[in-house]
């Protein structure tokens, strides 16, 4: 609610309205051909990155052959990352022929910024390790849902380490998530 105050008092009356509630009664505005163009790709990406992260998994798992991998999990991940690495090159070139480099868009850092960037790259490789391990055990959905389980922990640690208090709501939700988490994973019989 209070977001909403804030938000509230930072838009004047000539500011074009930012969600529906304020149209309420108005006719709808005009959306600029730009603004649409935006909306789509903001869209197309999400999509794209909706399949892509819920497939992982089940190509993960339809990889193994009688609850093994046939090839090594290491050279695997190592060439997704490339393959990633590759991609965000590709797209880093394409906004360089259409923008050019900018202060935004350039690849240069001082080394106290990049002197930062190995840890959670390396805590991101044995997370992507993992996985392969978590689902000799684990099937496709069953990890998917064991997944939301970093959300819960990630509240408690940003509650720990940056001592934010969070909010009634927040810890209902947490809960919640936890209960459903669990619940999911009982054995049936």
């Amino acid at each position: 609610m209070e977001y909403r105050k804030l938000k509230d008092q930072d838009q004047d009356e000539s500011s074009a309205p930012g969600d529906l509630e304020s149209l309420r009664g108005k006719p709808i505005p005009a959306v600029s051909p730009v603004e649409l163009s935006k909306w789509k790709l903001k869209s197309a990406v999400t999509i794209a990155l909706t399949f892509l992260t819920s497939s992982q998994a089940i190509l993960i798992v339809w990889s193994k052959r009688a609850g093994k991998y046939e090839y090594s999990v290491t050279p695997a991940n190592f060439s997704v990352e490339a393959l990633k690495c590759a991609m965000s090159l590709a797209a880093l070139a394409r906004i360089w022929r259409n923008a050019g480099v900018t202060e935004d868009n350039s690849l240069s850092a001082k080394l106290d910024e990049v002197i930062v960037y190995p840890i959670p790259a390396f805590l991101y490789l044995v997370k992507n390790l993992l996985q392969y391990y978590v689902f000799v055990y684990v099937d496709a959905p069953g990890y998917q849902i064991l997944k939301n389980f970093n959300i819960i922990s990630t509240g408690i640690l940003y509650r720990i380490i940056v001592k934010r208090k969070l909010s009634e709501i927040q810890w209902a939700a947490f809960i919640i998530l936890c209960a459903g988490c669990t619940t999911a994973q009982l054995n049936p019989k």
